[in-house]
């Protein structure tokens, strides 16, 4: 029984680690998210119900952890913000720029949401989880579910309208605006 649980937490994996970048937006805070992920779910499968599902589980074991982590960071002051944009100059053409930039400005904004849109943006957009097992994941009603994510949705747009006009506004101009 155990060894057919952590071959399913092994096949997990791939989806697991995509869900805890788009919570961190950091490679290695990922990987840092799932370890700490299947490490607590191994350590506590006396509290897995068989029958239910062990993905809803693990999302929820490393949602927590990551919920945990961020109120720990904010209560000690060290929030930290998108500091550095991968180089862009490392191959040519204006479409993998401007694809790169988007990513940037989508990884920026998703940044950004409250804790609880992050989470459901994460699993229903990146990880194509329904709304009602995503509902059930968190513990509460389907409204909730698609009324955050029509709130994270509208919040990304608006970060990715304003985004390109903020790029296009000159530097000196924006430095300008601040010191007012």
């Amino acid at each position: 029984m155990v060894d057919e649980i952590r071959s399913r937490m092994i096949e997990l994996l791939p989806r697991l680690r995509r869900f805890a970048f788009a919570l961190t937006g950091d490679k290695d805070k990922a990987d840092d998210l799932v370890q700490d992920t299947c490490e607590r779910a191994l350590a506590h499968l006396d509290q897995w119900k068989p029958g239910t599902s062990l993905d809803s589980w693990m999302y929820r074991i490393a949602q927590n952890i990551w919920v945990d982590h961020h109120r720990s960071r904010k209560s000690h002051g060290g929030e930290n913000t998108l500091d550095e944009v991968e180089n862009l100059m490392g191959q040519d053409g204006r479409n993998v720029t401007e694809s790169r930039l988007t990513l940037a400005a989508v990884t920026e904004g998703i940044a950004r949401l409250p804790a609880e849109q992050k989470v459901l943006v994460a699993m229903v957009c990146v990880e194509g989880i329904s709304y009602k097992e995503a509902a059930g994941i968190l513990g509460i009603p389907i409204g909730t579910v698609m009324s955050r994510l029509s709130r994270a949705r509208q919040t990304l747009y608006a970060s990715l309208i304003e985004a390109p006009q903020q790029a296009a506004e000159p530097v000196a101009a924006r430095a300008a605006s601040r010191e007012r």
